[in-house]
């Protein structure tokens, strides 16, 4: 057993679970531990991670990083919501917006929206944010005002919150796009300036002392390095907590089964086409395609099973998609790992990013999953005992939320109306985990609320579960009962000032376009 604090942290793999890793490190720990960070000259970083939750902010804010600053270098925009277009059938979309849901007379306003709602459109009569995104509207005006809602910027917010302390207590309205690999390149400079040590060289081998703990790993041109704590950020491979340490990888693919992605990066003239300020997910025969506005390109995939749809199927739609401005950009084939390791913290290895694991792109939870494992050591950073507690705290962490977030995406093909391929069909007869099972039997009674969702952690509220159950269709849902005996006038008065809210912001607020331009 170690005798002394942890102080040499050796960082396996860059990218941005790397970058995000080795720079948050130093700015919570500064001089007091070293952080020593390898990766591969040849391996690149996989484009899916370009959308995120809006907690992202802490993480820009722990490191004192300026949207004016770091946006530009990263092509970053906006992001207000995830759009879903054609899950419940061709033409139909909704919104799953960063906004928190309104309450009337003790009943969230979906309640009295299915009681007695304005329009077929829950999200526009609920929320302010969907009518924003149907307009291409910044959440910002030029001047840098953020946009008039219940959140408050500037003021008395509880600042060195995690994200889960931070959930409930404000809803910041939006998260962002932005270049992966640009990020990671951007927090490379951030960290080697703050004393990071970065080595560029090819990771031959993995040494074990006699406890079965990472003693050093072996480089191809600098040796062996050595540290106390050494962080896993080698993506699907695992090369350090799955080949070197055994610990086993528990799928999600009998609930989740899409397993391949193909991305394009597509330049195209952003002024010309505007800057959707919303991820939009497209269902498609096998799967689904993302696209991620960018300022000065798109960046778009399609995700799909291997066992409905082929790679050059799946090529081919996409580009037929995305249209002519494909036909010379390079496809990227990814074999997505769907599930996580059983441990993400084993003997004296952290796995964090693709190595710890990984769902689908859906809900954007790629870099989400990162910052959350990020925070996390942070807050169970061993001591010179290694206390094993530390580490099974860590571990129920990490995997709670990616338990969590894996029910929310089968909620997504469970309450999509569509079935008009094998593909969607078999959607609605796949196996349910245990508990999601029990809680939608409740949810056609009740709407989902605190009380009845994941019981633990996992980056969504309530509201969320709303949103994805009232935009797919095909659940049956229904108000609750006590509604028909209550009377409406407040909830009226409600949706009339939603309503009038997104009408006047929408006439205020320039384009998301414009104000990237101004930005840039």
């Amino acid at each position: 057993m170690s005798t002394k604090n942890p102080e040499h942290v050796v960082i396996v793999g860059g990218g941005t679970a790397g970058w995000m890793t080795a720079s948050y490190l130093k700015a919570a720990f500064g001089d007091r531990i070293s952080v020593t960070l390898v990766e591969s000259g040849q391996i690149g970083t996989i484009g899916v991670g370009e959308a995120t939750f809006s907690d992202i902010r802490h993480f820009f804010q722990f490191l004192d990083l300026k949207e004016e600053d770091w946006m530009p270098a990263c092509n970053a925009t906006y992001k207000l919501a995830v759009r879903f277009e054609d899950w419940r059938e061709p033409g139909h979309h909704f919104y799953h917006p960063f906004e928190q849901m309104r309450s009337v007379d003790g009943f969230p306003l979906t309640d009295w929206w299915l009681q007695n709602g304005l329009t077929d459109r829950f999200d526009k009569d609920c929320f302010v944010m969907a009518s924003i995104c149907d307009a291409g509207r910044s959440p910002r005006h030029l001047d840098g005002r953020l946009l008039e809602q219940d959140f408050v910027e500037g003021a008395a917010e509880p600042v060195g919150l995690t994200m889960s302390e931070h959930q409930g207590k404000t809803q910041f309205p939006y998260a962002y796009h932005f270049e992966a690999a640009l990020l990671a390149k951007y927090l490379n400079k951030y960290s080697v300036d703050r004393g990071v040590r970065h080595i560029v060289d090819e990771v031959q081998d993995v040494r074990l002392d006699e406890r079965g703990w990472i003693d050093h790993v072996v480089t191809k041109e600098h040796g062996e390095l050595h540290g106390d704590l050494f962080v896993d950020c080698t993506g699907f491979r695992g090369v350090l907590i799955n080949k070197a340490l055994g610990v086993p990888f528990e799928s999600y693919q009998d609930t989740l089964p899409n397993d391949s992605a193909v991305a394009l990066q597509v330049p195209l003239n952003m002024q010309e086409r505007g800057l959707r300020p919303c991820t939009t997910s497209t269902a498609q025969e096998a799967g689904w395609i993302w696209t991620i506005p960018l300022f000065g390109r798109i960046g778009t995939g399609y995700v799909y099973a291997k066992d409905y749809c082929s790679p050059e199927e799946a090529e081919r739609t996409l580009r037929a998609f995305v249209g002519p401005e494909a036909e010379h950009v390079e496809a990227n084939h990814i074999r997505m790992r769907i599930g996580r390791s059983r441990e993400s913290w084993s003997n004296n290895c952290v796995a964090i990013g693709l190595s710890s694991g990984f769902v689908e792109p859906l809900e954007s939870t790629g870099i989400f999953f990162i910052h959350h494992a990020i925070e996390q050591l942070v807050k169970f950073f061993p001591a010179a005992d290694w206390h094993p507690k530390q580490r099974d705290m860590y571990n129920s962490a990490v995997a709670n939320v990616m338990d969590g977030v894996r029910e929310f995406l089968v909620l997504h093909y469970l309450s999509a109306k569509r079935a008009d391929t094998q593909y969607w069909k078999d959607t609605k007869t796949r196996v349910v985990p245990d508990s999601l099972a029990e809680r939608l039997e409740r949810w056609k009674v009740q709407l989902p609320d605190s009380e009845n969702i994941f019981p633990y952690y996992h980056g969504l509220p309530a509201y969320s579960y709303m949103c994805i159950l009232l935009g797919g269709g095909a659940i049956q849902l229904r108000p609750s009962p006590a509604l028909a005996l209550s009377d409406d006038t407040a909830a009226r008065k409600e949706f009339a000032a939603i309503r009038d809210k997104a009408q006047h912001l929408v006439d205020q607020l320039p384009s998301q376009y414009d104000y990237h331009a101004r930005l840039h």
